[in-house]
């Protein structure tokens, strides 16, 4: 069992700052070796795509810190024996003993890190994060809360390819795939308006151009961005033969970066093999959020490890080169950073 305290637990433990409360007249006290989550109940793991809508569901006990506690549960993987070193996100809930995702979202996380149709060994942990409340100071709070980690379960995890539609013309090599292999494909694509693509079945050997809002199946003209050049969400349907696509750019606005708390945002780039948003750029001392499309209509700020929709913000201490890795969680509302000063 792997249990991190903070820096400040000597304090807990000599005032009990966070160990205890007052509530309907009873003094409540954290243990000073909370039983950590277990996970005790794991899918079979042999992935099929014919099997994609079907849920898998992972089962653990509740960390149990001495009362009656709030936390946070993280679903990880790691390649066995890399002791989480690089921590794979699957899924977060505030219930820890049924943790639900379909094959298909499970396939999509782990092939950006296993190779396809062949078996892996990975392991599984819950990591439970006690929810405390923000803005006090107290131990827990801010960029080192309390984290609880259960044993690793090890499991033989076998991933299927995807079918995919490669963009031909865009200026990159870039692809988007069918996660049920149904003939419905999705991706990040990276696409300037000077630059008509067209979609190449590389299994089918058939090229789908555009007529209008419609594919044509080794015709028609190339697909052309409807906006600036950047980031968009690409759809496909070689079924029913429609696409569709929409900006979608994640940038940094706030007083650390170039343009302040204006606009335009300092764009990331989207990394496909790990499914995260990264940049490198110069900041001063003040504060970050991430947001899309120059707007705020979704805007994720926080925790850097639990990052959420109208979080706070972010504080960059000093100036500096920075890298800024973000990972988007699979819910689309929530996620995480790592933010590394290179000099």
């Amino acid at each position: 069992m792997k249990i991190k305290f903070n820096f400040f637990i000597s304090l807990l433990l000599m005032v009990g700052l966070f160990s205890s409360c007052k509530k309907d007249g009873e003094m409540v006290k954290m243990s000073t070796n909370p039983t950590a989550p277990e996970l005790t109940k794991t899918p079979d793991l042999t992935l099929m795509r014919a099997n994609g809508t079907d849920t898998l569901t992972f089962v653990g006990s509740s960390i149990d810190p001495g009362f009656q506690a709030s936390a946070t549960y993280f679903l990880e993987a790691s390649p066995t024996g890399d002791n989480f070193a690089n921590p794979i996100s699957i899924m977060h809930s505030t219930k820890d003993n049924a943790m639900k995702i379909t094959v298909s979202d499970m396939n999509a996380i782990l092939i950006k890190v296993f190779p396809t149709d062949t078996v892996s060994s990975v392991d599984f942990r819950i990591r439970a994060v006690l929810a405390v409340d923000a803005g006090t100071g107290a131990p827990g709070t801010g960029s080192k809360p309390f984290e609880y980690s259960s044993k690793a379960v090890t499991k033989s995890v076998t991933t299927y390819g995807l079918p995919r539609l490669d963009l031909v013309g865009s200026g990159i090599t870039q692809k988007i795939e069918s996660a049920l292999g149904n003939g419905s494909y999705f991706g990040y694509v990276k696409l300037d308006p000077a630059k008509p693509f067209k979609l190449h079945d590389p299994d089918n050997d058939t090229t789908y151009g555009a007529n209008g809002g419609s594919l044509v199946a080794n015709g028609g003209s190339g697909i052309v961005a409807t906006g600036d050049a950047g980031w968009y969400k690409l759809n496909a349907n070689t079924v029913d033969l429609t696409y569709s696509m929409k900006a979608y750019m994640i940038g940094l606005v706030g007083s650390s970066t170039p343009n302040g708390w204006g606009s335009p945002d300092s764009k990331m780039d989207y990394d496909a093999k790990s499914g995260t948003w990264n940049i490198t750029l110069n900041l001063i001392a003040g504060e970050i959020k991430f947001r899309l499309n120059d707007g705020w209509a979704w805007n994720l700020g926080g925790a850097l490890d639990n990052l959420t929709q109208g979080g706070d913000n972010i504080p960059i201490a000093t100036a500096g080169n920075y890298t800024i890795t973000l990972t988007i969680n699979r819910d689309g509302q929530t996620g995480s950073c790592t933010i590394v000063k290179n000099n």
